[in-house]
């Protein structure tokens, strides 16, 4: 799939005067309505709360959208302790494992919302379907633990899995989640634990005045102004374009790191960073596929339940979870 192009700017104008009008024709009705329900719980002027106050207002929206745990899923709270960093974990086991591999998954929610509460579900479907263990790690939360903090303690986790999984692992996150997956295969590149990457709607670190953030700076379930919100929290506002702990796409080198496959959101300022993702490692001579998943906004795996677009898009991760964990690769 071709990289996304610039917005010109009258649809900027457009956009900015009536976010959702842009949206009419590239939203079904499934979609719109899974909007305007999460925009019930979790408003969007909701990043102008103050941080506790959002917090409240997602947790009771993960509460809403919980479609809760496959009865042959057993779970097992813990914390592990590595390298000064004590991080809550939560695995869980599907009564029909496969032991080819396991899940090491990173929650989203911006680096300063979630919990291991908060994807329970996903996280209980993704085993269940696959069959192998998935492993959820918490992680500190900005503003009140800056980066690298939570970047540690993603490192901490992987390398607490590597040492005591009986499978390699495969890391998965979603948007925050995705970016620590990335960042945490880069810093761990060569390992051989580390079996595979699948980064869903993941922040990478693209530059932020082109592609599909000049092109939806205002969609729906995500903004420019909340990316940058975000980014800001997390950096204490000392951002560094050189630090790939922070940002996977500031690395000069693309090198070593293993299967990857990204997919993305049409509708999402974010989708950008999985297509130069894409390119960079391909330059390097990696194995990677980047699918942008159309007519989809950031967030729709809570839709998976409600919208048909966004539960064959849930398929086709589970799939590629499986495929990634036998070890097998399909272009």
């Amino acid at each position: 799939m071709a990289e996304r192009s610039q917005s010109n700017g009258s649809a900027a104008r457009v956009d900015a005067k009536d976010p959702r009008e842009k949206y009419r024709a590239l939203l079904d009705p499934e979609i719109w309505a899974y909007i305007d329900r999460v925009d019930s719980f979790y408003p969007p002027e909701t990043i102008g709360f103050p941080i506790e106050r959002q917090r409240a207002l997602y947790a009771e929206f993960c509460t809403a959208f919980c479609s809760g745990r496959p009865r042959s899923v057993q779970v097992t709270d813990s914390i592990i302790e590595r390298s000064g960093c004590r991080v809550p974990i939560r695995h869980y086991r599907d009564a029909n494992r496969r032991n080819d591999a396991a899940i090491l998954y990173y929650h989203g929610g911006g680096y300063v919302l979630g919990n291991l509460d908060s994807h329970d579900d996903i996280c209980a479907e993704f085993c269940a379907a696959t069959g192998y263990d998935v492993v959820s790690a918490d992680y500190r939360l900005s503003p009140e633990h800056a980066h690298p903090a939570a970047f540690d303690d993603a490192r901490a986790a992987f390398d607490w899995m590597a040492e005591t999984a009986d499978a390699r692992i495969v890391l998965c996150g979603e948007s925050a989640g995705g970016n620590l997956a990335s960042a945490i295969a880069h810093a761990r590149r060569g390992h051989p634990a580390l079996a595979a990457q699948l980064l869903i709607y993941p922040t990478l670190g693209a530059d932020m005045k082109g592609g599909s953030y000049a092109e939806h700076p205002h969609a729906p379930m995500l903004t420019l102004e909340d990316v940058r919100f975000y980014r800001g929290v997390r950096t204490g506002g000392h951002i560094r374009d050189d630090d790939p702990t922070l940002e996977p796409l500031a690395d000069d080198d693309f090198t070593g790191l293993p299967p990857t496959v990204i997919v993305t959101a049409e509708c999402d300022p974010l989708s950008s960073d999985g297509a130069v993702y894409r390119a960079r490692l391909r330059e390097a001579g990696g194995l990677v596929r980047w699918h942008e998943e159309a007519g989809l906004v950031h967030g729709y795996l809570r839709a998976r339940h409600s919208s048909t677009k966004a539960r064959q898009s849930f398929a086709r991760i589970i799939a590629t979870l499986a495929m990634l964990g036998r070890g097998e690769w399909h272009d």
